[in-house]
């Protein structure tokens, strides 16, 4: 079973492609998401064609922060998958609707050992400024997210909120733009092993690039993370993950190229 993450690892933004060869070599880009009309996220056509046949020789999950909805809107090549992750694991989807015993077991669970959201939300409101706040918004009522103007956001505010949530059982991340508040036990790696659990999966594959990743990445048998990313600014490693060289959407063809070597013998040994 493959568990990847999705934003900065298989599908990227303009803006996180990192396409540093002269124009005229660039990659044909395809196009996996619009948001309002526009286009927003893209893989390489290698790597679109890399996941198409990754999507058919495996149980490949889709594994994300993202809400339902935000999933919603990535249509990636290969068949739909038959599994999916979303919200860091407060949904387990299931042929795209969500397994209501999981979900409520993962929401019974953060009500016992974490801070309420509410509480959080209000630190944040009363810590953070108009000069850099863009947006505060709340995630399927499980987690909360910031985003802000990284310019102008202040040195250490960051690892201020990390460590004034860490004792009241949450995690915070800062991707990109966004800064993210996470309960704790709400994880990717406790819905893979959900998942490969219900498939039958006796081995499982995963990539990551943020630290939201990083429980996932420790709980496959094998994984890797980009040479981009929160994870590789932090030099973060781990005996079974392989630290890749490669950056943006060259580094997401490289992830698809390993999932598929260590998932077929014939190619391993090549």
């Amino acid at each position: 079973m493959v568990a990847s993450d999705l934003d900065r690892t298989l599908i990227y933004s303009a803006a996180a492609l990192q396409l540093t060869m002269p124009d005229e070599r660039a990659p044909r880009l395809l196009c996996v998401e619009v948001y309002d009309r526009a286009p927003l996220s893209y893989m390489t056509e290698t790597a679109a064609a890399l996941l198409d046949e990754l999507a058919r020789t495996t149980v490949f999950v889709p594994t994300t922060t993202r809400t339902r909805e935000q999933y919603a809107r990535i249509h990636l090549p290969g068949p739909a998958p038959r599994y999916a992750i979303c919200a860091n694991g407060g949904h387990l989807l299931v042929d795209g609707v969500s397994d209501p015993e999981w979900h409520e077991g993962v929401t019974r669970r953060l009500a016992e050992e974490c801070a309420p959201l509410d509480e959080v939300r209000a630190h944040l409101r009363a810590t953070s400024d108009p000069s850099w706040l863009l947006k505060e918004r709340v995630a399927e009522d499980l987690f909360a997210y910031l985003v802000v103007d990284r310019t102008a956001l202040p040195e250490g505010w960051v690892k201020e909120l990390s460590a004034w949530a860490g004792p009241r059982g949450w995690t915070v991340s800062l991707q990109g733009r966004k800064i993210y508040a996470v309960p704790q036990p709400l994880t990717k790696s406790a819905a893979m092993h959900e998942a490969a659990r219900r498939c039958g999966a006796t081995r499982t594959l995963a990539a990551g690039d943020s630290l939201l990743d990083a429980d996932l990445l420790l709980a496959a048998d094998l994984a890797w993370r980009p040479g981009h990313g929160e994870l590789a600014d932090s030099g973060w490693g781990a005996p079974h993950t392989e630290v890749l060289r490669e950056r943006g959407a060259a580094a997401g063809e490289e992830i698809l190229r390993r999932f598929l070597r260590a998932s077929d013998p014939v190619r391993a040994g090549r």
